[in-house]
Order: C-alpha cells, then sequence, then structure tokens
C-alpha cells in the first residue's frame, strides 16, 4: 500500500517553524514534501490564483500550494496561526488562511489538514494543537506528544543558535531532517563567529564593514526570491546582516514591556520589540524596514519605526517589496543607503 505524503508550502511561517515541523514529521514518520523554492513561474500560478488586493506573500503561498498539488501530495498542512500570546492574534489573512485557500482552489486535489494554533508563547507543541494532524493519520496520543516534544526541543536548540547570530538563511534549504540534525550539530560545537559577528568582512572596495538591522516578517526577509536575495547583496557590499529572529525572547520582551499597549498582531509586535533594541544599539549603523506592499500592521509599525530611528539619530530606509518589484529598484536603493552609511561613519 502506497505511503500517504503530506506536504508543506515553502511559505509564510514555514521559514520560523521548519525545523519542528521537519522533526515533527519525522519522529512520525510520515512522508513530507517541500515545496519548491519561490520563482517567477511558482508566484504568477498564486498571482492568477489570488485576489487583486490581496499582500504577495499570501500570493507566494497560493502559488505554493499549487505546486505541493502538482506533486500529488495526499495533504497539505496547513494550521491556522490563531494567536501565540495572550490577547494578541496574527495577522486576519493567518487567522483565515485556510479558508481563503478553500475559496480561491477549489479543484484542489490534496486535503488541507488545518489545525488551530493557540499558544501561550512560540513554543506550538501542545497536543491540542495537533490534535486534527494524529487523527488524519490515526497516530496515538501518547506518541503524538512524545513526538512534540522532541520536535520542540530540537526547535530550541535550533533557536538558540539564531540568538547567538546566525541567519535563518544558514539553514532554510535544508530539507532532510538528518543533514539539519547534522548542521545544528556542528554550529553548537564550532568556535568560529556567524558572519553577524565576523571582524572581518570581505569588501568589494575601500570602506568600513557596516552593520545593519534587516527588520521584516520571515518571509520577507527569507525567501530570496521575493526579496531579490538582500541579504546576500548586503553581505556582498561588507554589510554584518541582523534580523529580528536573532534578538532573544527576552530582548523583544523588555522592549513590549514598555508599550501602554501592545500592538494586536503578534510577529509586528516582535519586529518592534527587535527593532527597537537595534536602534538602541551604538554598534549598528541603520535599519531597514523590509515590508510587503499592502501590509496593514507594518503601515503602523512603519511609521512608528521612522518616529523612533529620528529620535535614535539612526538612518533608516522602507524598502517595499510586490509581485512586480525588479531587482534594479532594491539595488539602486539598497547602495544608495550603504553610500550614505559610510559616509556618515566617516564624518564621524
Amino acid at each position: 500500500m502506497r505511503k500517504k505524503s503530506i506536504g508543506i508550502p515553502r511559505a509564510l511561517l514555514y521559514y520560523y517553524y521548519f525545523p519542528f515541523w521537519l522533526k515533527l514529521f519525522s519522529e512520525l514518520n510520515l512522508k513530507t514534501v517541500i515545496s519548491d523554492n519561490t520563482s517567477r513561474d511558482l508566484l504568477d500560478q498564486g498571482v492568477k490564483k489570488s485576489l487583486s488586493e490581496i499582500c504577495v506573500p499570501i500570493k507566494v503561498i497560493i502559488g505554493h500550494i499549487l505546486n505541493l498539488d502538482q506533486k500529488d501530495v495526499d495533504y497539505i498542512f496547513l494550521p491556522r496561526f490563531r494567536s501565540l500570546r495572550k490577547n494578541v492574534v496574527l495577522c486576519p489573512k493567518f487567522l483565515g488562511l485556510p479558508d481563503m485557500v478553500s475559496h480561491s482552489l477549489p479543484s484542489l486535489k490534496a486535503e488541507i489538514i488545518a489545525d488551530q494554533i493557540d499558544a501561550k508563547s512560540d513554543d506550538i507543541a501542545q497536543y491540542f494543537n495537533h490534535q486534527k494532524l494524529a487523527k488524519t493519520f490515526n497516530i496515538p496520543k501518547r506518541e503524538m506528544k512524545k513526538a512534540l516534544n522532541k520536535a520542540s526541543s530540537f526547535w530550541q536548540r535550533y533557536r538558540n543558535l539564531l540568538f547567538e547570530g546566525y541567519l535563518i538563511d544558514d539553514f532554510s534549504n535544508i530539507e532532510e531532517i538528518e543533514i539539519l540534525e547534522k548542521l545544528i550539530s556542528k554550529f553548537e560545537n564550532s568556535s568560529k563567529p556567524p558572519s553577524s559577528k565576523k571582524e572581518e568582512l570581505k569588501i568589494p572596495e575601500k570602506g568600513e564593514v557596516l552593520d545593519i538591522a534587516l527588520i521584516g516578517y520571515v518571509y520577507n526577509v527569507f525567501d530570496q526570491y521575493i526579496n531579490m536575495d538582500i541579504i546576500n547583496k548586503l553581505k556582498e557590499m561588507g554589510v554584518r546582516v541582523h534580523t529580528f529572529s536573532m534578538a532573544a525572547e527576552e530582548i523583544v520582551e523588555k522592549e513590549l514591556s514598555k508599550l501602554r499597549k501592545p500592538m494586536f498582531w503578534e510577529f509586528t509586535n516582535k519586529l518592534y520589540g527587535a527593532a527597537e533594541h537595534y536602534l538602541k544599539n551604538d554598534k549598528i549603523d541603520g535599519l531597514i524596514h523590509l515590508t510587503a506592499f499592502g501590509c496593514g500592521p507594518d503601515s503602523m509599525l512603519g511609521q512608528i519605526l521612522e518616529v523612533d530611528a529620528k529620535e535614535y539619530e539612526k538612518t533608516f530606509m522602507t524598502l517595499r517589496i510586490d509581485e512586480q518589484t525588479g531587482e534594479s529598484h532594491i539595488m539602486t536603493r539598497i547602495e544608495a543607503f550603504i553610500d550614505l552609511l559610510r559616509l556618515k561613519k566617516e564624518k564621524k
């Protein structure tokens, strides 16, 4: 009898939870299929099946779901993320994502597994968050809990490396859990610093090494097609890149505690906390806010960061991306931003 397969779209919170899911499905002995990397063709498929007004990350995940359906998977794992903190939710598009997909793709062959995620923290390893998954594959409760605990421990090891300065990019192209486990063990035992902490970087021309905080949701910052491979472009220009995923929870919580009231959206709060931390850090030369055109939560966050950047006398730039964004546009703005930062540093 053919083993049933489950597909994971390489989009949205895949970039945040992929080690957890790869480990979980491995422990459950499920045949796992990851969608291809985002490409022009994949994005175009998503655009054709999406509302024109919707933001590009949602168009991207529609394309990834179609890609998985073309791979003839039996199920597509598409959890409905509702909350990771008391009284704070995620973007409304996350809350309605499974319904949006069902409406946009009525001819989808694969069955959607849409467990609702309601957690009190980023740790989503509670059994009640995965009951539909367990029921679909007839997994006993005890076995499911054991697999969830192992996945949670593995994910926390990975997160600790991010807090040490590694980029999600250092891991996200790996699809085999065995290879990912070896890489994490290698980095845990390595004496070499991650790229964000290297004292010396190759600079194509004369000028100082710069430290730039790149603030944006994981699916904007680490999808190399959508953002025109911005992280590697910055590295090539002699930049040490710092992202919100490097800011430990206690750092983010410390900044959020200074707000009279947090914003309504969980990951917008995380970006705010990390950005405030970097704005106050004298080692950070500038901050780039990478956002998708039409993102409601970011329209509020961007205004706050722009005001705070002026207060802390930090150079700030907003980069907006959508399905029409061209590489030349991104490159021109990045080059101008870096030239400005180097001139500012030389004057100091």
